[in-house]
């Protein structure tokens, strides 16, 4: 029988996310379908334990420095199914969620490439439902937490809506169209790979939709970590890289407006970290980070690693 669905999943050596995410992938989904987890930088204990207990699901092994991206497709290159569900390892589900989505294409054109569920928080709480159209001024409001007032078409609608943008977390796209594209964009190292995808998808006249009565729970507890001190100057790059299309002066002048940004920030934090505060000891070096390298041609990969094997070394 035709594989219907590969479910790729990523996992940084968690099995306290990726178990309840697999369980609740077996238990709710018909469909045929596969399960491929790119185990990244995965301990040997963890690694065999989790071979062990799931003898069904091709576990790739990803022992070099990776982003979300890379990793992806390591996993991608290998689907056999019509349709790849792409899909955090911190996230479960509760109702056949893979189904209603293959479900839901056979409802919809054939120009639609991607059907993404509604993602909420565990206690339910709306999280992303469809995502606008974003540009340069979208990603300066979102540094400066500045929320869009003015509703759009594409996000929280109800039933089967068209969408502009899907989040990474969580959606289904038509495996050839994956393919054609070249899999996730492996520039961008740390987000916004999924915007990007999207973006790409939209200009080349297809489309993407949502289904607000399909619902997959996401944790996404965004906690601190030292590991934020490498992965923010590589996310940020990665958007500067897309959010300027190549145009140098728009660049500098995204770079000129992060640099402010990013350094009141940094102020900020400093101040705060001298009483002792940990997180905001992480943020220093974080915005820290970000000021030294956005005027940079530095790739994202090349500063997450550059600033990664610092904290190694601490």
């Amino acid at each position: 029988m035709d594989t219907c669905v590969s479910v790729v999943i990523v996992c940084m050596n968690n099995l306290k996310n990726l178990y309840p995410c697999l369980d609740s992938i077996i238990k709710y989904t018909n469909v045929s379908y596969e399960i491929l987890v790119t185990a990244f930088m995965f301990s040997h204990e963890n690694l065999e334990k989790a071979r062990h207990d799931y003898p069904n699901v091709i576990f790739i092994e990803s022992n070099d420095l990776r982003g979300f991206s890379e990793n992806n497709n390591l996993a991608l290159r290998q689907a056999k199914g019509k349709y790849c569900f792409i899909v955090n390892d911190d996230t479960f589900i509760k109702s056949p969620v893979i189904d209603s989505l293959v479900n839901s294409f056979n409802k919809l054109p054939n120009d639609v490439a991607i059907v993404s569920p509604n993602i909420k928080y565990p206690d339910g709480r709306e999280q992303i439902c469809g995502r606008r159209e974003y540009n340069w001024l979208s990603w300066l409001k979102s540094l400066l937490r500045i929320k869009e007032k003015s509703e759009s078409t594409y996000e929280n609608q109800n039933g089967l809506f068209q969408s502009y943008n899907i989040s990474g977390a969580a959606f289904l796209i038509k495996t050839d169209v994956f393919r054609k594209l070249g899999w996730f964009d492996e520039t961008f190292y740390f987000c916004p790979e999924d915007i990007a995808l999207s973006d790409t998808i939209n200009k080349q006249g297809m489309k993407v939709y949502v289904d607000s009565e399909n619902v997959i729970f996401h944790i996404a507890s965004g906690t601190s970590s030292k590991i934020q001190s490498a992965t923010m100057p590589a996310h940020t790059m990665g958007a500067l890289i897309f959010y300027s299309h190549g145009n140098p002066f728009l660049r500098f002048f995204l770079a000129s407006c992060v640099f402010i940004i990013r350094g009141i920030y940094m102020l900020g934090h400093g101040i705060k970290s001298l009483g002792g505060n940990t997180r905001s000891q992480i943020l220093f070096k974080g915005n820290l980070n970000v000021c030294r390298s956005i005027f940079s041609k530095h790739l994202p990969k090349d500063l997450f690693i550059k600033y990664y094997k610092k904290i190694v070394r601490i």
